[in-house]
């Protein structure tokens, strides 16, 4: 028996953000100091190292978990299976829901039990819950069907990531230009075809990376409305993702019987554009390789950085041929790596 993703859907929000809305935003460092640099240069060297012009935000009348069932649907669709069949809903997320102007994140109840409630299912054995894993967490909730499917305790998951960070970035922070919202969701079921999950890798570096990315107040002081926003340490998680990511993925593939050569393309959380070129190159350098063309779709340039949706998001925009010069078939070795908050990292060697 094998575990496969046999459908995929995502939600992206329609609102699109460009970076030029960001120019008369009041930035500055960590300490409250006004940074040193005009708002025109700020944006045009954010463009360099993120290759992001723009980004999606949700409409104010939606949630997280409204993405996240939007997303469901289409998933649900695609695979042309019944809902009332799906034996666990799984939804990554870190933030849960925060209603438009709000200061408060709800996530009682979980954000799958209400994706559940969404979708009208009444099966009680459809069991829900939340992983928050940082970004890798749609990759660990495919980990974690996997390993409810081949044990025998499910046949059918439903596997969603969605976040809303624009509700919790610091517009007077740079790094609020990264973020973005949207929703990537997949059914994975047993099946007696060839390929689906080989292997998969996981691993938390909380010795002293626990708090690289952390909740923090904004930079500006003088904000006294005692409101936390996501902060991170840049160059830290830079260093720690090329130090750690692509041995996770040389294990994880080595772990799955096939070579370096016989992976059709790899499908990265979209952080940062350089940080993910980066992170590929040293993979390949690690197997005495250099980086194939065309090995690495990005969809971080239009969509930014949604966390757990990016991977679902752009495996669904492959899949579906929006990808230009992009597509995978039946058959096709890829990978699927991811890095965030915690720190976490993993990896899962898929074949289509």
């Amino acid at each position: 028996m094998n575990v496969k993703i046999t459908g995929i859907g995502s939600y992206i929000p329609s609102t699109v953000a460009k970076n030029e809305e960001f120019g008369k935003h009041h930035f500055y460092n960590s300490d409250g100091t006004p940074f040193g640099q005009e708002n025109e240069t700020i944006i045009k060297k954010f463009k360099a190292i993120t290759g992001i012009s723009e980004r999606r935000y949700i409409p104010k009348d939606l949630s997280t978990s409204d993405m996240a069932t939007f997303a469901a649907e289409k998933a649900i669709q695609d695979a042309g299976i019944d809902k009332e069949d799906l034996d666990y809903i799984i939804v990554a997320h870190n933030y849960g829901d925060i209603k438009s102007g709000s200061v408060q994140s709800d996530t009682v109840p979980s954000l799958a039990t209400r994706v559940k409630h969404n979708l009208k299912i009444n099966k009680p054995t459809c069991v829900c819950y939340d992983m928050l894993f940082g970004c890798p967490g749609w990759l660990e909730s495919v980990i974690h069907a996997n390993s409810f499917i081949k044990s025998g305790i499910a046949k059918k998951c439903l596997v969603i990531g969605s976040e809303a960070l624009s509700r919790v970035i610091d517009p007077h922070d740079r790094d609020s230009m990264i973020y973005s919202d949207g929703a990537g969701a997949s059914i994975l079921e047993a099946t007696e075809e060839d390929g689906g999950i080989l292997s998969h890798f996981s691993a938390t570096y909380a010795f002293d990376e626990a708090h690289f990315i952390f909740f923090g107040e904004s930079n500006n002081l003088e904000n006294k409305d005692n409101r936390r926003y996501i902060k991170m340490f840049g160059r830290k998680i830079y260093e720690f993702a090329l130090n750690h990511v692509p041995d996770a993925m040389k294990t994880c593939l080595e772990q799955s019987g096939y070579g370096i050569d016989d992976v059709k393309m790899i499908f990265i959380h979209q952080a940062n554009e350089k940080m993910d070129e980066a992170i590929v190159n040293r993979f390949y350098k690690l197997f005495g390789k250099t980086t194939p063309h065309k090995i690495m779709p990005m969809s971080i340039n239009k969509l930014g950085n949604s966390s757990v949706a990016t991977i679902p998001t752009l495996y669904d925009l492959v899949l579906n041929k929006q990808m230009e010069g992009y597509f995978v078939q039946k058959g096709d070795v890829v990978i699927f790596a991811s890095v965030g908050a915690g720190m976490n990292i993993n990896s899962v060697v898929y074949k289509i």
